[in-house]
This record gives structure tokens, C-alpha cells and sequence, in this order.
């Protein structure tokens, strides 16, 4: 390593296992190439390479102390059963590329980002509620919003979509068996009362509550109202064909997807269907990537024994950061479409669905509610705006 003079040096470095003396105190890290604003930060505390997800295979981690990943890493024994690696951070919220079980046998540790970025989610499912009310001419202040999912993410949809007036149930078996019933809803009633679902579950295969392929077609046969069906979790928890079929049957008026099974080859016909469809980047603010790469870092210093500073881990202003609503008739939809219009990476997506994995890696700049001020609002819109995170002039 060219620079390993410049290497700061790292006390109280993290044994490998019982057997095992403490580790050089310089780590080796493998890191995907696509993590934003990572660069630059850890190089003063350990050897890092940054490689494509495709390149990141098991020659590549052989000699890999950590790997910081994204979910196209597939962390399993095929990939780490020659490598010395005892610790993984995911910079994203959901973890089942990880193989918890391998890695629990192996000794190695490993760490996601709960949340970080669930104000992103919760920025596409608003823009998406709207352009959705606005193509059906339904008050979204008339529907009833079902969650199914309630964890961060979730969460920030409930409240967004109360901020909005909707009627709002929360489908969440596992915080329902640990916090009680009250406020939670089974899934049938959701089936039954909901004209929007949105699913916002890890995917799970195993337990006593899998996800995958919850939305199957005995879930489609139980809906009563041809709801609107929305998935920025993961793709598996849709079952492709039954929600074509569901689609042809008119049992789902309409469908949100930015979530497939098998990508990066998504189901073209799905794909002509959607309302919307984009490719898996519901979560791909630059605030929720910043908090993600912050995460990751603070986990690997704590792992190492390094006080890395994170404080210039930050994303960049929005290039119009300024939104006037004086006069304009539906306020709220332009303030939150400034912010974000799904449309545009709607459209990107169905013009190249090929370049699925280069459309995710090439994501523009986009930025949360906070990152804008709004001026001319009228008193009711600014409560509403202010409580989804704008700054009011």
C-alpha cells in the first residue's frame, strides 16, 4: 500500500476471534464503489479499495478485514469462505443479502442502517400519493391508507399520510406480538378497508412471519376495494405473476413499483402496467445516502477503535432550493414534486429498462423536504409543510 506511512495508527484494535491475536493495525477494507461521499474519509485509518458490486467476489475479499456493502453484495459462504473478513456494514437499510446464520457460525459481525433513509421513502411514496390523486380525481383526504410494515419507514408514511387527512391502519404482526393489539390491524382488514397498501416488511423466507410473496394470490383474492398497490421494500414480496393477474382482474386499480422481483431483469409486462415503476430508488436521496455512509463509518470506528470524524459527510444543496407558492392552486403537490417528481425516473426506466443497474448507479442529485425553504404559503399549508420538514420563509 503506497500511502501506508500516512496510516494513522489505531489503539485497541478488535481481536479476530478468542484464538486469534489482534490484527494488524492497519484493516484492509473492501468497499462498493458505489457508496457516495465515502471517499476520502476512512484512507487515514486503513487501506481501502473501492470496487464495482461485480468485481466484489471472493478473490477480490480474500485478504479483506471489512467490507462495506450495498444490497448487490450477496454476503454468504460462496463469497467469504476463503476470506479473513470479520466485519460487514450494509449502507442500507434492509440486510437479507447478508446470510445472518453464516456469518453467526463464522464470527463475523455485521451491522445495517435502520432508517437511514426513511424520509427519502417517505418523500416518494408522498409524490407518488399525489400524482396518483391527481390521474384518479380521488381526495387522498377520502382514502384509507393501509401500511403493512410499520418500522421506520412505515412510521414516517403513517405520518405523512394522517398530515394529509387520510385514514390510516397499521399492519405489523411482529410489534403487534410484542406491543399488544391496540393500534395495529390484521391484514384481512387491510385487504377488506384500504384503497391504498403499501408494503414496507424486510423479506423474510423463514418464521413465524415470512414475507416473501406476502402479496400472493390468495391476498389479491381478498381485496375488496381494487385498491392502489405500492412496494419500495423489496421486490420478493410481490408476487410477479399474481399481481399481473390481479391487474387484468381489476382486483388492483393501480401499482407503485420501485421494487421487482429479479433485478436488475424486471418483468417487462409488469413494467408496461405500473403507474409508476422506477428502479429501486425510492430511498436514493443524497440526505438518506449521507446518513447511510455516516452509519457505516461510526460503525466501522467503533469496531476499530478509531475516533473518525463524520461531520463533513454531507450532501450537496439542492441546485433551486428556494419554492414559491404565492398563488399556485394545488400548493402542497408542487412543493413536494419540486422536491421530487417520480415521473421522471418513471420515464427513464421505461425508455431504458436495460440500464436498470446504470439508472441506480448514475442517480441524480435529489434532496429531502428539509433541504428547501417554501415562501407563500397560505397558514394551513405551512402547518402541513413545516410538519413534513420544509423550512417556511
Amino acid at each position: 500500500y503506497k500511502n501506508s506511512s500516512s496510516i494513522q495508527s489505531c489503539k485497541n484494535f478488535v481481536p479476530l476471534d478468542k484464538k486469534q491475536t489482534i490484527m494488524t493495525t492497519i484493516p484492509y477494507i473492501i468497499a462498493d464503489n458505489k457508496i457516495p461521499y465515502l471517499k476520502g474519509v476512512l484512507e487515514p485509518y486503513a487501506r481501502i479499495d473501492y470496487l464495482s458490486p461485480d468485481r466484489i467476489d471472493a478473490d477480490a475479499v480474500r485478504d479483506a478485514d471489512i467490507l462495506l456493502i450495498r444490497t448487490r453484495t450477496k454476503c454468504n459462504s460462496q463469497l467469504l469462505d476463503q476470506s479473513r473478513c470479520r466485519y460487514i456494514a450494509t449502507a442500507t437499510i434492509g440486510y437479507d443479502h447478508i446470510d445472518a446464520a453464516y456469518c453467526r457460525e463464522r464470527g463475523i459481525e455485521w451491522v445495517n442502517c435502520p432508517g437511514c433513509n426513511a424520509a427519502s421513502v417517505g418523500q416518494y411514496i408522498l409524490a407518488s400519493l399525489l400524482a396518483w390523486s391527481k390521474s384518479h380525481r380521488k381526495p387522498l383526504h377520502e382514502c384509507t391508507l393501509g401500511v403493512v410494515g410499520v418500522g421506520h419507514v412505515g412510521s414516517i408514511v403513517a405520518r405523512y399520510a394522517r398530515l394529509l387527512g387520510m385514514r390510516v391502519l397499521l399492519n405489523d404482526p411482529p410489534r403487534e406480538e410484542a406491543e399488544g393489539a391496540a393500534g395495529f390491524t390484521p391484514l384481512e382488514t387491510v385487504c377488506r378497508e384500504a384503497d391504498i397498501i403499501t408494503f414496507h416488511t424486510p423479506l423474510t423466507r423463514t418464521g413465524k412471519y415470512p414475507t416473501y410473496h406476502l402479496a400472493d394470490t390468495r391476498f389479491f383474492d381478498a381485496l375488496s376495494r381494487s385498491p392502489l398497490l405500492i412496494n419500495t421494500a423489496r421486490g420478493e414480496i410481490v408476487e410477479t405473476e399474481a399481481l399481473k393477474q390481479a391487474l387484468k382482474q381489476k382486483q388492483v386499480a393501480a401499482v407503485v413499483l420501485d421494487c421487482w422481483e429479479n433485478e436488475p431483469r424486471i418483468d417487462r409486462e409488469l413494467l408496461e402496467q405500473a403507474f409508476i415503476a422506477t428502479p429501486h430508488i425510492a430511498g436514493y436521496s443524497a440526505d438518506g445516502k449521507s446518513t447511510a455512509t455516516r452509519m457505516i463509518v461510526e460503525a466501522v470506528s467503533r469496531w476499530i477503535g478509531c475516533n473518525i470524524p463524520t461531520q463533513h459527510i454531507a450532501p450537496p444543496a439542492p441546485a433551486q432550493p428556494h419554492i414559491d407558492l404565492a398563488g399556485i392552486p394545488t400548493p402542497l403537490q408542487k412543493a413536494v414534486w419540486d422536491t421530487y417528481n417520480p415521473f421522471d425516473d418513471d420515464l427513464r426506466l421505461r425508455k431504458s429498462p436495460e440500464t436498470f443497474e446504470m439508472q441506480r448507479g448514475l442517480y441524480p442529485l435529489r434532496r429531502e423536504f428539509g433541504a428547501y425553504h417554501v415562501a407563500g404559503a397560505s397558514a394551513t399549508d405551512r402547518i402541513i409543510l413545516e410538519k413534513l420538514g420544509f423550512r417556511i420563509e
